[in-house]
C-alpha cells in the first residue's frame, strides 16, 4: 500500500532525467570546444560542471530504473537505496570538479591568459539556454522530495550559475579588456556549487549510515505518543532509518494490558503514519517494564543524539 503511489512519479522522473541528460551531454561537447577556442576558464568551468552533470543525470536515470526492481530474498527492500548512492557519487563528483576549477583559476591569477570575449559570450548564452531547458525538464514535475532528482537539479543549477558567470565575464572582457574577471567568476560560481554539494553529501551520507531523518525528534515522538495514547506507558528501543527516503521504524512500547490488542496496535500505527509519515513500523508491545541494561542505554543515547543535533 505504501508504495502504490510512486509508480507515476518514477516514470516521469525517468523520462525527465533522460531528456535532461540528452540536452546536457549534447551541449557539453560544444562548450568544451568553445572554451578551448576562446581560452576561457569560466566556459571550461561551466563545461566541467556539464560533464559531471551528464554523468549525474545518467546515474540518476539508472538509479530510478533500478529502484523499480521488486524486493527479493536477498534485497528485501528492493533497490531503493541505489538512488541515495547515486546522489552520494554525484555530490563527490561536484566537490572534486569544483576544487579542480578553483586550482586552475588560482594559476590564472599568476599567469593571465587572453580570452576571446565575443566567442565566449555566444557560447555562454547558448549554454544558458541549454541549462534552462534541462532545469525546466527536471523542475516542472515538482518531485523535489526525491534526493536523486534534487541531486541532478543541483548539478544543472550549478551550470546555470556557471553560464550566467561566463556571460558576465565575457561582457566585462569585451568592454574593459580586464582578463582576471574570468578566473574570479569561475571561483565565485564554484563556491556556490560547493555549498549545495556539501548539503547533498551530508544528506546522502546520513541515509547511507542508517541515520534518522534530520527533521525527526525522537524524544518528542516518545512524549507525544505517550500523551496521545494513554495506554502507552513507555517507549524504548526506538530505531529510525531511511530507505530511498522512506522512513522505517522499529520500537518497543510498554502498554497497560489492553482489552483489544489489535485495536491498540492499529492506533499506534495510525499515530506514526498520521503525525510522522512513517508508514512502515514494526511495533513490539510489552506489558512489563523494560528491564536490562540496553533499555537505559537506549534512553540515554536518544537523549544524547537529540542534544547533539541541536
Amino acid at each position: 500500500m505504501a508504495h502504490s503511489h510512486s509508480a507515476t512519479p518514477d516514470n516521469s522522473n525517468a523520462r525527465r532525467l533522460l531528456l535532461a541528460f540528452s540536452v546536457t551531454a549534447g551541449f557539453m561537447a560544444v562548450e568544451v570546444a568553445g572554451g578551448l577556442i576562446a581560452n576561457s576558464l569560466a566556459l571550461l568551468a561551466d563545461a566541467g560542471h556539464m560533464l559531471t552533470d551528464a554523468a549525474a543525470l545518467l546515474f540518476a536515470f539508472l538509479a530510478v530504473q533500478f529502484s523499480r526492481r521488486p524486493p527479493n530474498a536477498q534485497h528485501t527492500f528492493g533497490w531503493l537505496r541505489l538512488t541515495t548512492l547515486a546522489a552520494f557519487v554525484n555530490a563527490i563528483a561536484l566537490v572534486i570538479i569544483t576544487f579542480l576549477i578553483v586550482w586552475e583559476a588560482i594559476q590564472r591569477f599568476y599567469h593571465p591568459r587572453p580570452v576571446a570575449g565575443f566567442s565566449m559570450l555566444i557560447i555562454a548564452i547558448a549554454g544558458l539556454l541549454a541549462n534552462l531547458l534541462a532545469f525546466w525538464l527536471l523542475h516542472r514535475g515538482g518531485e523535489e522530495k526525491n534526493l536523486n532528482v534534487r541531486a541532478a537539479m543541483l548539478h544543472v543549477l550549478g551550470d546555470l550559475l556557471g553560464s550566467v558567470g561566463a556571460i558576465a565575464a565575457a561582457i566585462i572582457i569585451m568592454t574593459t579588456g580586464w582578463m582576471p574577471v574570468d578566473p574570479i567568476l569561475s571561483i565565485l560560481v564554484s563556491c556556490l556549487v560547493l555549498r549545495s554539494a556539501w548539503r547533498l553529501l551530508k544528506e546522502s551520507v546520513n541515509e547511507l549510515l542508517e541515520g534518522a531523518p534530520a527533521t525527526l525528534d525522537i524524544a518528542a515522538l516518545k512524549k507525544t505518543l505517550r500523551r496521545e495514547i494513554p495506554e502507552v506507558r513507555n517507549v524504548h528501543h526506538v530505531h529510525v532509518w531511511l530507505v530511498g527516503e522512506k522512513p522505517l521504524m522499529t520500537l518497543h512500547v510498554q502498554v497497560i494490558p489492553p482489552h483489544d490488542h489489535d485495536a491498540l496496535l492499529e492506533r499506534i500505527h495510525h499515530f506514526l503514519e498520521h503525525h510522522y509519515d512513517i508508514a512502515h513500523a514494526t511495533v513490539q508491545m510489552e506489558y512489563q517494564p523494560c528491564s536490562g541494561p540496553e533499555c537505559h542505554l537506549n534512553e540515554a543515547h536518544a537523549g544524547h543524539t537529540h542534544s547533539h543535533h541541536h
